[in-house]
């Protein structure tokens, strides 16, 4: 989903009675440009008095911490978004203060983007000039529009007063750390609290439940095991903080470690009167080491090499399968070899068809006009290598054809029916046989590579597309926020839409793109002011997104609606081209994913998004018989390129 914010109800202005400033002794985050004239002299040290701290975690609907008053003058807004403030996921969050709404202060533009693997750990500051009213910020992630509040800003009375605002406390977690950020032999827990009126009195922590004590010195904690740290401070006016946490793992020192880590297995998914997995089985395998910690996890499909486990993964072929898996900590123990047995049978239950899918008895395996040197032997169930490899079948594309020739080539080796050898003569020659293509018939070009057709389309909001010397388009990697690229020509009812994308995120980021579908014009709607929302909030965004973490809606999901979640089982490599069809009709909307259906949704009556949000029209705002398309562009480091655009009706 792209880094942007949808339009969303204002909250009712309140005024609010907690000013405080922050100490963290945590680390920070990276900064989007800001224009802010910066404090100087005098007045830097008064914006260092004035500090503001707004914290982030997982939570999608709120900040975890925010201020909510502060005095007319200079002030350092810091914004974190970390593991120590909660994030465990890695998911970005933005501070974004709006600039264009009369109803607000517009004076102060900040735009923060932070999250816990960015070149400063997710820890931001900026100084500003703040000035008396009411400011207004949110996060501009989509599917983040609960994250937004308000700032009220008071004339400076030059102090004095009552005190009744609570003393801030943070906590830090220093020691040596393994790559999982688990410490290793000892965790040491720092606490610092501060109070700008009547100063801090007493500040308290307590470790795993136990009762709360006195907080004198830094707390070590040596046991092995998850522990949670509670703290909380009270002023000399007797104001007590909320209460707050920090988790923490320490494991044993490597050297001191001589226990393998314990693994196991567990398998889920339908299953028939006989046990076996109807369609296809996830696999899903756990590890744990109380001393050390788990260094790796492999597994082993069907007798394959051992790979890196990274989560679990989808077993679609029918036949009996064997997955091995292990795990080694970081001491260097390794637990043995463990196997788990499972049966997967085509969609409808029973035991497998007996009757083959085609009928090929050539003595050689052929794949469409190309021949191997493989005999054609039969499998378990009896049918030839030919006839399991489906030549003749309507493949939509190659793409399709050649993932399910690897997935049933890689069953036949698993039983022993072809070798390593001939398996590869197989993929090679389904690689050049041309089956899946020459499937456009009656499909309209939105986009060929040329610039005519790059032209037709027309882009609104932040970001851009560029239009490639190889006839391809790819989202900007220059300019930043959430845009769409859509296609005014023609509104479309029921339809077959194709394209390819391909993942060019840079470095280790994922692509992070989506198709919109059936929104109203953008230049004739009481959204106008903000063109890209209204595809966003009167259409279906199915998304695109390989990344293992962040968003948990991936591609082939309807955003907000219906959840597919890849478990490893669909990603592509980046850099390689993906066919994608969304099949529209009435109000059903079927996603293909390299020739393979991947999701299915019902547009009914009354569905909101999970969790819903008062922006949010639910599907009532979405019921469209015909509507426009799109494609989404988000940010500089989730680049995605397209190609190929074609339509075609469907009655």
């Amino acid at each position: 989903m792209a880094r942007n914010t949808r339009a969303r109800p204002r909250a009712p202005r309140r005024l609010m009675a907690v000013l405080a400033a922050i100490c963290l002794t945590l680390a920070g985050l990276a900064v989007l440009p800001t224009a802010q004239a910066q404090p100087n002299g005098e007045d830097a040290r008064k914006a260092a008095d004035q500090v503001l701290t707004w914290t982030a975690g997982d939570a999608l609907d709120e900040y975890t911490s925010a201020p909510e008053t502060a005095v007319a003058g200079p002030a350092t807004l810091v914004f974190e978004n970390s593991a120590e403030t909660g994030n465990t996921t890695g998911m970005q969050h933005t501070l974004t203060f709006t600039t264009s709404d009369p109803d607000y202060n517009q004076d102060v533009s900040v735009n923060i983007l932070a999250g816990p693997n960015d070149a400063d750990g997710g820890r931001h500051e900026v100084e500003v000039e703040l000035t008396p009213g009411v400011y207004h910020y949110h996060c501009t992630i989509p599917g983040h529009f609960g994250m937004e509040g308000e700032l009220v800003v008071t004339e400076d009375d030059g102090g004095g007063g009552e005190d009744t605002t609570p003393p801030e406390v943070s906590a830090s977690v220093e020691g040596e750390q393994d790559a999982d950020g688990a410490y290793l032999g000892s965790a040491t827990t720092t606490l610092t609290a501060t109070d700008d009126s009547s100063g801090v009195d007493s500040v308290e922590f307590a470790l795993d439940d136990a009762e709360f004590t006195p907080y004198e010195e830094p707390v070590a904690v040596t046991e092995p095991g998850d522990h949670t740290l509670a703290f909380r401070a009270t002023d000399v006016a007797g104001n007590v903080s909320e209460e707050d946490s920090v988790d923490f793992t320490v494991v044993a020192p490597p050297g001191d470690d001589t226990t393998p880590p314990e693994v196991s297995a567990s398998i889920e998914g339908e299953q028939d009167a006989d046990g076996a997995y109807v369609g296809m089985a996830t696999v899903a395998i756990e590890a744990s080491d109380a001393e050390s910690g788990v260094a790796t996890t492999e597994y082993a499909l069907g007798g394959e090499e051992f790979t890196e486990y990274e989560g679990p993964f989808m077993v679609h072929a029918a036949g009996e399968h064997t997955v091995a898996y292990r795990a080694v900590d970081n001491a260097g123990n390794s637990s043995e070899t463990h196997e788990i047995t499972f049966t997967v049978v085509e969609d409808g239950g029973g035991d497998p068809d007996p009757e083959c899918p085609e009928t090929d008895d050539r003595p050689v395996v052929f794949v469409g006009e190309q021949q191997t040197d493989v005999p054609n032997r039969e499998n378990a169930d009896g049918c030839t290598v030919n006839e399991v490899i489906q030549d003749e079948r309507a493949w939509t594309t190659p793409n399709a054809f050649r993932g399910h020739v690897r997935g049933v080539t890689r069953t036949l080796a698993a039983e022993g029916v072809i070798d390593a050898d001939e398996r590869r003569q197989i993929l090679d020659a389904a690689d050049s046989s041309g089956i899946g293509e020459g499937d456009d018939e009656g499909y309209e070009k939105l986009f060929d590579g040329t610039e005519a057709s790059f032209e037709k389309w027309e882009h609104v909001g932040g970001g851009g597309f560029d239009l490639n010397e190889d006839g391809t388009m790819t989202s900007s990697s220059e300019t930043d926020g959430m845009g769409m690229l859509w296609y005014p020509d023609e509104e479309f009812g029921d339809y077959s839409l194709k394209l390819q994308f391909r993942d060019d995120a840079p470095g280790d980021g994922r692509a992070n793109s989506g198709v919109f579908t059936r929104f109203p014009n953008v230049h004739d709607h009481p959204e106008e002011s903000r063109p890209e929302w209204v595809a966003v909030k009167y259409g279906h965004e199915i998304q695109i997104n390989d990344a293992p973490g962040g968003d948990q809606y991936k591609t082939g999901s309807v955003y907000g609606f219906d959840l597919v979640d890849h478990a490893g089982g669909l990603p592509t490599p980046k850099g390689e081209w993906n066919d994608y069809e969304i099949r529209v009709v009435g109000q059903t909307y079927a996603v293909y994913r390299n020739g393979t259906l991947i999701n299915e949704f019902r547009n009914s009556p009354g569905q909101h998004f999970s969790p819903p949000r008062d922006d949010d029209p639910g599907t009532d705002g979405r019921q469209n018989d015909t509507g426009y398309v799109g494609l989404q562009t988000h940010s500089t480091s989730d680049v995605t390129s397209f190609r190929d655009v074609r339509i075609k009706p469907l009655s």
